[in-house]
């Protein structure tokens, strides 16, 4: 983990125990602490990230209640920890409250700020003119203010499209805050949106503002809207209406000025029709809304795909360039792809690991 950490520019430090974890963060101004154990977090005001290897909602409801910017379970996504990295460092102007008490550490990782250029952004890679269409949408939208709604299938690149939106708004340099409405637990996604006063709820010893504070003069993307409670739905509502928002046990507002981009994989006016959904917050943020195609819709893509996902992970593993046969090309370019880009990414990496000095037909009917 801290190889592959290192190579994306973090630098890191190690702690074993409660003592050398507080001498270390003491000594060194850290921007994230990544943790197993939210209870032995030095009494910073660092961000942390919670990594276990029980992933009960339970778990997860302790983890946040007790200040980490995210959940995470073992074995480790790499993909999902640089993600949580990213947001927890753009996050950090607004959670320097949310932090608790002592103690003790095994990994504590200081990350380098990456600025949020454009060129820092993956690509959106194809030429079909379905993903075209979708580009040239983000082109037209971005410099607006207009609300956002992004659709499809799981793994086809929705928080990509959200990120380009806001990199080429005029809120590009301030922050782009995310939230995955289906990863926080019901009983929390309030507090996670509006922040809390101390003292709201049994946990609550700090207070702490919400991802709509942090992203006041920018952007904040809240990614599976769709499983949003309906009690939360009615306070986004408020906020998207009058621009106001109250944190959890506290009766004053708070004004934001914030641009929400949302996306979902579900059908909302299916959700609206079975009362899952109101379709007053749909109007609301659906203002404009960008259909990302899934990858069977495009399958002229596939082999841009390959390459730039060769080139991506061969150098994230250090390794020469892998070349693949133009027979296995044309299999992958057929198979379903149920999973959309992060499944091609995910087979990609696995035959560049187990595959000879190239990737062939053998490959692909072997290890896919």
């Amino acid at each position: 983990m801290r190889e592959r950490l290192e190579f994306e520019g973090y630098s890191t430090e190690g702690a074993d125990d409660a003592e050398s974890a507080a001498g270390i963060c003491s000594r060194i101004p850290f921007d994230v602490i990544i943790t197993d154990n939210a209870k032995t977090v030095p009494d910073t005001d660092t961000p942390f990230i919670v990594i276990s290897a029980e992933g009960s909602i339970e778990s997860a409801v302790e983890a946040i209640r007790s200040g980490a910017t995210d959940f995470l379970t073992k074995p480790i996504d790499m993909n999902r920890l640089l993600a949580a990295l990213r947001r927890s460092i753009a996050d950090e102007s607004g959670d320097a409250e949310q932090h608790t008490e002592c103690a003790t550490r095994r990994t504590v990782t200081r990350t380098k700020r990456h600025p949020a250029h454009q060129s820092s952004i993956e690509p959106i890679v194809g030429a079909s003119e379905e993903i075209s269409h979708v580009r040239e949408l983000i082109d037209k939208v971005a410099p607006s203010e207009a609300r956002v709604l992004i659709t499809g299938e799981n793994g086809t690149g929705k928080e990509l499209v959200a990120r380009w939106l806001h990199a080429k708004s005029q809120r590009s340099s301030a922050p782009f805050v995310e939230v995955n409405c289906a990863a926080i637990p019901s009983e929390l996604i309030e507090s996670e949106l509006f922040g809390h006063e101390r003292g709201a709820f049994t946990s609550a010893v700090k207070q702490r503002k919400g991802k709509f504070e942090q992203a006041d003069g920018g952007t904040l993307f809240m990614d599976e809207i769709g499983d949003m409670s309906l009690s939360a739905q009615a306070k986004v509502l408020r906020a998207l209406q009058e621009h106001k928002i109250s944190r959890v046990g506290s009766d004053r507002d708070i004004e934001v000025d914030v641009r929400v981009i949302a996306a979902t994989n579900k059908n909302l006016p299916e959700e609206i029709a079975k009362g899952n959904f109101r379709e007053d917050l749909y109007h609301r943020i659906g203002v404009i809304v960008i259909r990302v195609p899934p990858l069977r819709a495009r399958r002229g893509d596939v082999p841009v795909l390959i390459d730039h996902f060769i080139g991506r992970i061969c150098e994230e593993h250090h390794t020469p360039r892998k070349p693949i046969e133009a027979e296995a090309v044309e299999a992958l370019s057929k198979m379903r792809w149920s999973g959309n880009i992060r499944e091609l990414r995910n087979v990609i990496e696995r035959l560049i690991i187990l595959s000879g000095e190239r990737i062939t037909l053998n490959d692909i009917k072997m290890y896919c």
